[in-house]
């Protein structure tokens, strides 16, 4: 049986650190985690990097929502990858789109800017009409590696029911993680109905607005029951 693997948002050194004291499996790296992320600074990835043994993968997105501004930020954008790549992160979080359709042209040039590198789509998939074909799409980047979905709008079964979809639509080649949300009953729930692996815990894992140990370990408690 795989093991279940914990993500955890960190926005400092210090939430690295927690995260990683609770026994978190892996790192998202954010700035301004409060508009959904945006692309964290080079020197706080190299600080986290030195600090903690997780693997990191870092938010690559300039402006709150899933369009760019322009050629610019796109060039900012892939000055980050490269970045990242040189610092040897795990791999970068990303996803972006014109209106409600997913802009693939921008995603083959990010992931272009560090061919080396992984990469996870977010949350952008849920914005996206046509989710299958979305994903069909995205399976044919060999370093897309991982999609981020919540299972849309609705009750925690129905939620639950679409990320089961997702996943079986997904492998063999990219890993559904859950995320959006979610406590400790809510995958608790997940695991008992579904076979997806991964989490993705934001407030969750947050006291006093701080990656907290102690929550972390409860988290990963709940997956304890799959590990």
């Amino acid at each position: 049986m795989a093991k279940s693997i914990l993500e955890v948002i960190v926005c400092t050194v210090e939430d690295a650190v927690e995260a990683e004291l609770g026994g978190a499996d892996r790192l998202e790296v954010v700035s301004q985690r409060q508009v959904g992320g945006l692309t964290p600074s080079p020197d706080l990835v190299r600080r986290i990097r030195t600090e903690v043994s997780l693997p990191l993968r870092v938010m690559v997105r300039e402006s709150v929502g899933f369009e760019t501004l322009g050629d610019a930020e796109i060039e900012r954008l892939c000055g980050s990858v490269r970045t990242f790549g040189e610092i040897g992160v795990d791999g970068i979080v990303f996803g972006f789109l014109k209106g409600d359709e997913p802009d693939l042209n921008l995603v083959s040039t990010i992931l272009a800017s560090a061919p080396e590198m992984k990469a996870t789509f977010h949350h952008a998939f849920e914005s996206v009409q046509d989710k299958c074909a979305l994903i069909k799409e995205l399976k044919e980047f060999s370093q897309i590696d991982r999609l981020l979905a919540h299972g849309g709008n609705g009750t925690w079964l129905e939620k639950i029911l679409r990320l089961e979809q997702y996943r079986n639509a997904a492998l063999p080649e990219i890993t559904v993680i859950a995320g959006g949300g979610l406590d400790s009953s809510v995958i608790t729930m997940i695991q008992s109905n579904t076979s997806i692996t991964e989490f993705h815990v934001g407030s969750a894992a947050r006291a006093d607005g701080k990656v907290s140990q102690a929550l972390v370990a409860k988290l990963v408690r709940s997956l304890e029951v799959k590990r």
